[in-house]
């Protein structure tokens, strides 16, 4: 049986069993891998796992649903990375009329259409280049599409979700994509009252350099930062909003109701119990 070693970190790695790939492939930017596992099918980045047929939903409800309720409006949406196509879908069922998605791999995405059975279907993806309904798919580089949209002075986006591969120890060129220099672009980005969402790693001991790291920027350039740390899987999520919001999980937690979306995986006691941040980190401030 086909094995792929996930490195963690130096001197730990866990092994998936992969007994079917149904595609792999080395892009310009990276080696990809959809494969059928324990989780169902999965897809996985530089040997990074993104999403598997089991705990997609919990994973990009974490990362958007709180930055639904937390922003002012949700209407028009950018999606940064992304490749399944869930954060278009949930922003559209959410109320969203207008949603960019900006993906750097055109194959990725397109692979991603063909074999995953959740997220754009090839019909969908197709209806998303052509710009024919609310979502709007553009195969550019995220850091640049941010950048021109802060300095133009143009339209402004109510949510900015980063749904990246985590930020790595080496020099990738997705790392820009975590930094202080695109979380300040994004700010620039946001209409009054927005959003910016980002996964930022692991909130376990000994994997929390990139949410510490995260931390660290958001608090810096946000008035208001809201962390939500899944309870059904180890990653953390960080939402940053520009303006000072009072007590941003009451906030979250009274909006709940009326959403246009209701999530499947959270409730109002996951945003009361996973939204403190892990002890070691709060005590780091």
């Amino acid at each position: 049986m086909r094995e792929l070693i996930e490195p963690l970190v130096p001197g730990l790695a866990q092994v998936w069993e992969l007994p079917e790939v149904l595609w792999e492939g080395d892009t310009e930017y990276q080696h990809a891998v959809i494969a059928k596992t324990s989780q169902g099918i999965s897809l996985f980045c530089d040997n990074d796992p993104q999403s598997t047929e089991l705990a997609q939903l919990h994973y990009h409800e974490a990362l958007f649903v709180p930055a639904l309720l937390l922003a002012r409006r949700v209407d028009r949406v950018l999606a940064i990375g992304s490749s399944e196509g869930v954060i278009s879908q949930l922003a559209v069922a959410a109320g969203a009329t207008h949603v960019d998605h900006v993906d750097i791999d055109a194959e990725v995405v397109q692979r991603c259409a063909e074999h995953l059975p959740y997220g754009y279907t090839p019909e969908e993806l197709d209806r998303a280049v052509r710009g024919e309904g609310p979502v709007r798919m553009h195969y550019a580089d995220g850091w640049e599409f941010v950048r021109r949209a802060a300095e133009s002075g143009g339209e402004r986006y109510d949510i900015i979700v980063a749904d990246l591969p985590g930020e790595r120890e080496d020099a990738s060129q997705h790392n820009r994509l975590f930094g202080t220099e695109f979380l300040r672009h994004c700010r620039a980005a946001l209409t009054e009252g927005g959003v910016v969402s980002s996964q930022v790693g692991c909130p376990t001991l000994w994997l929390n350099a990139m949410l510490r790291r995260a931390w660290g920027r958001f608090s810096d350039i946000f008035d208001t930062v809201a962390y939500y740390g899944s309870d059904e899987f180890d990653w953390g999520f960080l939402f940053g909003r520009a303006d000072h919001v009072e007590n941003p999980t009451g906030h979250m937690i009274e909006r709940l109701p009326g959403l246009a979306y209701q999530p499947a995986t959270l409730d109002a006691e996951a945003l009361v119990a996973n939204s403190v941040l892990p002890y070691s980190i709060r005590k780091q401030r």
